[in-house]
């Protein structure tokens, strides 16, 4: 989980440059944004620490690997036993990630499918998980905005 250490306009700029060339170099980032190598590798290295930087694995697609499906799951769950339904949630590969969210549901689960039988399946695996009482899904039918947070670094470079 990111740490709560705040993004500045030098590190939006250095994040938008990288978005922009992700095989940039360290040199290449450091003359786009203006600022000497040293302090971008130093930047580049704490926000990878403290989470601001994602890992390479965010761009890797699921449809490239053969699971061209995305569900969303809602659960309902035993909240004396959320730690341990987390856990083994994780411990399914389909579960791309899981948010505790407000509401008349516990958890929000991304998923990624093969196909209609295999989303069948995921389900019935997670609705076996230890703690979770019910759960619903819904079918992805479209991305309509993918992930994002360049106008955010926009904003925070500006």
């Amino acid at each position: 989980m990111p740490s709560t250490e705040t993004v500045d306009a030098i590190d939006a700029r250095l994040l938008l440059a990288l978005a922009d060339d992700p095989r940039a170099t360290t040199v290449a980032l450091a003359e786009r944004t203006g600022i000497a190598r040293n302090t971008a590798q130093t930047r580049l290295t704490r926000l990878e620490r403290t989470g601001a930087l994602d890992t390479f694995e965010r761009r890797v697609s699921p449809e490239a690997l053969g699971y061209p499906l995305t569900a969303f799951i809602t659960a309902q769950v035993t909240q004396r036993r959320l730690d341990e339904t987390a856990s083994a949630l994780a411990a399914v590969p389909e579960v791309l990630e899981v948010h505790g969210i407000s509401g008349t549901v516990d958890l929000l689960i991304h998923v990624a499918a093969k196909d209609a039988d295999d989303l069948y399946r995921i389900a019935g695996l997670i609705l076996a998980v230890p703690g979770i009482e019910r759960s619903s899904t819904a079918l992805a039918m479209r991305r309509l905005v993918p992930y994002r947070v360049a106008p955010l670094l926009r904003r925070a470079a500006d």
